[in-house]
């Protein structure tokens, strides 16, 4: 389509994104706000596999700065470029719970851990080497500072 047209166009790849106000109840909820509702009703969390399955997680905020850089990109290398949206560092999930409990104060809560689930892959990290380089991304929010704006989202909302 590019080279038809001679346009240049941006793909943006987004590996799991959270944030505030996502729907911890939907056909497609992502883990984040299913185990933050879960920790915050006393109730425990299934981890599948052993926890050390490890996502690159990234903060909504962190994307909404690479859609608005790949919008307002002057000049890109190639007419048609693809871009991860990431953080570009991988956390396990062992690690992704315990950064929650312990931001709800809730060190005690312990998760129970199920089978793998089948096709699950074992590690997802995102190259961002691009993004930085072609659009200047450089993504503000850490999964841990992201997690605490979605927290304080969570713990307002339960409480309304």
């Amino acid at each position: 389509f590019a080279n038809v047209y001679e346009i240049e166009l941006v793909g943006l790849r987004y590996f799991n994104v959270f944030g505030r106000r996502q729907d911890p109840n939907g056909a497609y909820a992502a883990v984040i706000p299913k185990w933050i509702q879960q920790v915050l009703r006393g109730d425990q969390v299934v981890i599948n596999g052993d926890g050390e399955t490890s996502r690159d997680f990234t903060y909504i905020d962190n994307i909404v700065q690479l859609n608005i850089l790949s919008a307002i990109t002057k000049k890109l290398p190639a007419k048609s470029m693809v871009f991860n949206g990431a953080f570009g560092l991988r956390i396990t999930l062992n690690q992704l719970y315990s950064i929650i409990t312990d931001q709800l104060s809730l060190k005690e809560a312990k998760p129970l851990y199920a089978d793998f689930r089948a096709g699950d892959i074992k590690h997802s990290l995102a190259s961002i080497e691009s993004a930085q380089t072609s659009l200047g991304y450089k993504p503000k929010y850490s999964v841990k500072d992201g997690l605490k704006e979605c927290i304080n989202w969570y713990v307002k909302d339960l409480n309304e």
